[in-house]
């Protein structure tokens, strides 16, 4: 790797990293009760903590602004993933079909459970995330089923099979909520549209084991992508295993979109947006794409969260509505771009 693609690689990484700490710096200590920064670092470092600014960063904002790092942070990883193996630039998550299994599973949890598993501890706080893994990795399941041909996973037949099956789930997903009440249907319509509202310590915990566990194997072959961009059969020629290879990647990336749906609802083009960032920031190669569009990723949902919940105080928006804001034009340009 040249140099000076190293330099700008770690230059990039760096710089967003930092833009990433002044946004959890803007979020934590704005809202609709401002603490000063001081007071902030005092309740971090246990300085003469005051238990109502324990209550707001520890309950309230640092564990929604976690949440909106690791779950932009996934997707972001996820969709470089996706697009390399599709060779598409216009691949992304949500296409696969993956959020709208999750979120099929989440309504009839629902429906069933009104929202909440009766009794303490761990099984009624992660009943939600754990019925949304499951709808996740059952959309997948039938993706593989649908789009494999002649022995191998097709890529471009898995777009058109995750669009369809989206759509399915979409429609049952839309049946079962008009079946609803009132209330749960409002909690039903809310996590459609992506939102971290309800985050809590605990979320993070049922996620954080999939992102440490699969990025690093996701990083480890990223080679593997730079040589599907040459084409299956020159993949092959070259001695690579490409189904082998491709059902691992695309696994990995499934489990950490799953992860990341289950507790923040549908959060959709952040996949498609981070990854292009990252290409134009510092090139093709994906080992160097993917931590970026991570990072890039992890700074769009900080930033929209923030906007989401302070722009129209005390009225709140899902964190999706405003990413599908800026993502709908942006979906529209590349799709201009790719007619040209």
């Amino acid at each position: 790797m040249p140099k000076d693609s190293v330099r700008r690689f770690w230059l990039v990484l760096t710089a967003s990293f930092v833009m990433t700490l002044a946004a959890i710096y803007v979020s934590l200590t704005n809202g609709a009760f401002d603490i000063a920064v001081m007071d902030v670092l005092r309740t971090l470092f246990r300085i003469d903590p005051v238990p109502d600014y324990d209550l707001i960063i520890f309950e309230f904002r640092l564990p929604r602004i976690v949440i909106a790092a690791l779950v932009g942070f996934g997707l972001g990883v996820a969709g470089a993933v996706l697009q390399g193996i599709t060779r598409n630039g216009l691949a992304e998550p949500g296409i696969l079909g993956i959020n709208a299994g999750a979120g099929t599973a989440i309504v009839l949890f629902m429906f069933f459970f009104q929202g909440q598993i009766t009794g303490s501890g761990w099984l009624s706080i992660l009943a939600m995330p754990i019925f949304g893994m499951i709808g996740g990795l059952g959309a997948a399941a039938l993706i593989y089923l649908f789009a494999w041909r002649n022995g191998r996973l097709d890529p471009q037949s898995l777009i058109l099979v995750g669009i369809a099956i989206g759509s399915g789930f979409g429609a049952l997903s839309l049946y079962v909520s008009l079946k609803m009440n009132p209330q749960d249907f409002e909690m039903a319509t809310v996590w459609f549209t992506g939102s971290i509202w309800n985050a809590n310590w605990e979320y993070i915990l049922s996620m954080l084991p999939w992102l440490v566990i699969l990025v690093p194997i996701i990083i480890r072959k990223s080679y593997i992508l730079d040589i599907f961009q040459l084409g299956e059969e020159s993949a092959t020629g070259l001695g690579v295993s490409t189904e082998r290879e491709k059902n691992v990647m695309l696994l990995c990336s499934i489990g950490i979109v799953s992860a990341c749906v289950s507790v923040s609802g549908s959060i959709g083009f952040v996949g498609l947006i981070a990854p292009h960032i990252g290409k134009r920031l510092v090139g093709i190669h994906h080992n160097r794409v993917i931590p970026v569009s991570g990072t890039i990723g992890m700074l769009l949902v900080i930033i929209a969260d923030f906007i989401a919940k302070t722009v129209f105080s005390p009225v709140e928006l899902p964190v999706g509505i405003v990413i599908s804001i800026i993502g709908v034009p942006y979906f529209i340009y590349l799709l201009f771009k790719a007619k040209v």
